[in-house]
């Protein structure tokens, strides 16, 4: 069945400033943060691999996934960030979120010449690449981007700080509750990435449809073994000799009750809006320890993985994509990389 073009954002007519408020704290937290480890994001700033991809989009997919990156079918070139969600340098065992990045090119490209996808999502006449920022988890924390950025920003500055943020918010029961409740979703064992399924959380543009993105890791992997969880040996040892196959799925919007674009917290039901295959990204057999790989580690992690770097054909929706957008771009000045 074709899924509904009547989705709408809801705009706040202080948007603006609230965003530009936003963007100046995670601006000042991300200078306290690099003054102590190095110049270096204000969140995901850990880089756990660089990888290389090859992102295939599939032949015959339904009209309304025929849009943007997934209107022609075929391989591109693939750039991939594999990380850690916080804003410090933290060891792979401590309790954080993970994050998938994937950078698109466009077919037949080379490392010197791309040919462009189309317009970009920021009025650009052209862009070269499409950006897919994942983690795994289904749904951010809160609805809108108002209750996470205060969250974050205690957080940012310990446990402390957080409970203290918590009580003095949501009282002493629901202080209780939602501590309780990050301390299960941080504490959920990851099993690592070559056996995580990882989401976009909130919802993007398919042309003239809504839809959110979803990436199922290969079927056929194990979890990583062994107490250090040390992810980037996990995925070097598994592409020595493997290519890892990954399937790109879209979750369409069905109307306002069932998926709704600006509430980041709700969980799209699958019975009711199915996932549709769109592509696979493959990871081929690659090595880790040569002058080349570091120096494609250091492109990747210099390189800018934006949810509103892309085409506007696959725009971000909803209050908490559209705050990303000013406060992703105040990173990207930060730390030099715009």
């Amino acid at each position: 069945m074709e899924p509904s073009t009547g989705w709408r954002e809801t705009i706040s007519p202080d948007e603006e400033a609230r965003f530009a408020g936003y963007a100046r704290q995670f601006a000042e937290m991300q200078r306290r943060k690099s003054a102590r480890h190095g110049r270096g994001r204000a969140l995901h700033r850990k880089q756990i691999m660089a990888l290389h991809g090859i992102f295939e989009v599939f032949a015959d997919l339904p009209p309304w996934a025929r849009h943007g990156l997934f209107a022609t079918p075929g391989p591109r070139e693939a750039w991939v960030r594999l990380s850690n969600g916080g804003p410090d340098r933290a060891p792979d065992p401590a309790p954080d979120i993970r994050g998938f990045a994937i950078k698109v090119f466009g077919a037949g490209g080379t490392a010197t010449g791309r040919p462009p996808l189309g317009p970009g999502a920021l009025g650009q006449a052209e862009v070269d690449h499409q950006d897919f920022l994942l983690i795994n988890q289904s749904t951010f924390a809160f609805p809108k981007s108002d209750e996470f950025v205060a969250l974050v920003m205690a957080a940012s500055r310990g446990n402390g700080a957080l409970l203290k943020h918590l009580f003095s918010r949501y009282g002493l029961a629901g202080g209780l509750r939602l501590a309780a409740r990050f301390a299960r979703t941080l504490g959920r064992k990851f099993t690592g990435f070559a056996t995580e399924t990882f989401h976009s959380a909130a919802p993007i543009a398919c042309g003239p449809y809504a839809c959110r993105v979803r990436l199922l890791p290969p079927p056929a992997e194990r979890p990583a073994e062994g107490a250090d969880r040390d992810w980037a040996r996990d995925m070097a040892t598994r592409l020595e000799h493997d290519t890892l196959t990954y399937e790109m799925q879209l979750q369409f919007f069905v109307d306002e009750t069932v998926t709704p674009i600006e509430d980041a917290s709700a969980d799209w039901p699958e019975e009711q809006s199915p996932y549709v295959p769109v592509a696979h990204l493959h990871l081929p057999c690659q090595w880790f320890d040569d002058v080349a790989a570091a120096d494609f580690a250091a492109q990747v992690e210099n390189a800018v993985f934006d949810p509103w770097s892309g085409l506007l054909a696959h725009r971000p929706l909803g209050d908490v994509m559209r705050a990303r957008k000013v406060v992703y771009f105040a990173s990207e000045q930060g730390r030099g990389a715009v």
